[in-house]
C-alpha cells in the first residue's frame, strides 16, 4: 500500500467512519493540534534523561500521554453517530482521573508556587511549557468545535487536566534538573 492516496489533493480528508471535509474544517484543526501536541510530547520524551530515575519516570507519563492523545485523535475524528463509532475509544472518565493522578505524584514532588512562573529555565522544562501552551490552543479549539457540533467523550476536560499536568511536569524537571523556576518580575517602570 502506498502512502499517498492523492484522495487529499482537492482540500479536503476523510473522516473515520465516513464523509469528507474541508482541511481547514475546525475538526480537522481540532486533531491536527492534537497530534501538535502528541509531537511535542515526543521532543520532550527525547530530552528525558532515563539514567535519572524521577527524568525516567516523566518519560513514562509523557509516553502513557502520548498513546491517549492518539485515541483522543481518533476519537475527534469519528463524528457521533458514525458507522465506526463502537471501534474508537472515546476519551472519558478513567482517562480524565488517571491524569490527575498523575498531576498529584508529579506535583507532590514540586515547591509550593509562591509567584507567578515564566515559561523556561531548563531544556526540558522549555520544551514541556511549549507543549502546554499547544494543549491549550488545542483546548480552545475542541470548546470552539463542541459549540458547533457535539464530541464523544470528555476530551476538553481531558486536556485541560493535561495542561496542568504539563505545567507540573516543567516545574518537576526544573526542580530535578537544579534550575529555579523563572520567576515573573513585575515591572517596576512608570510608562
Amino acid at each position: 500500500m502506498k502512502l499517498y492516496t492523492r484522495s487529499g489533493d482537492d482540500g479536503t480528508t476523510g473522516l473515520y467512519g465516513g464523509g469528507r471535509v474541508m482541511k481547514h474544517h475546525p475538526r480537522i484543526e481540532a486533531y491536527g493540534t492534537v497530534d501538535e501536541l502528541n509531537s511535542w510530547l515526543g521532543l520532550g520524551v527525547a530530552a528525558c534523561n532515563t539514567d535519572n530515575p524521577a527524568e525516567a519516570r516523566l518519560r513514562e507519563i509523557l509516553l502513557q500521554l502520548q498513546s491517549r492523545l492518539f485515541d483522543l485523535g481518533a476519537d475527534l475524528a469519528t463524528p457521533v453517530g458514525a458507522p465506526t463509532e463502537a471501534r474508537v475509544q472515546r476519551i472519558g472518565d478513567r482517562h480524565i482521573e488517571e491524569s490527575e493522578r498523575f498531576i498529584d505524584e508529579v506535583d507532590g514532588a514540586n515547591e509550593a508556587i509562591r509567584t507567578f512562573i515564566l515559561p523556561g529555565g531548563s531544556e526540558l522544562a522549555s520544551r514541556l511549557h511549549v507543549a502546554r501552551t499547544v494543549c491549550r490552543r488545542a483546548e480552545r479549539l475542541l470548546v470552539s468545535l463542541h459549540g458547533d457540533e457535539p464530541i464523544g467523550g470528555e476530551p476538553i476536560r481531558y486536556l485541560n487536566r493535561i495542561g496542568d499536568l504539563l505545567f507540573a511536569m516543567a516545574r518537576r524537571a526544573n526542580a530535578v534538573r537544579g534550575v529555579p523556576d523563572v520567576p515573573w518580575q513585575r515591572d517596576g517602570g512608570t510608562a
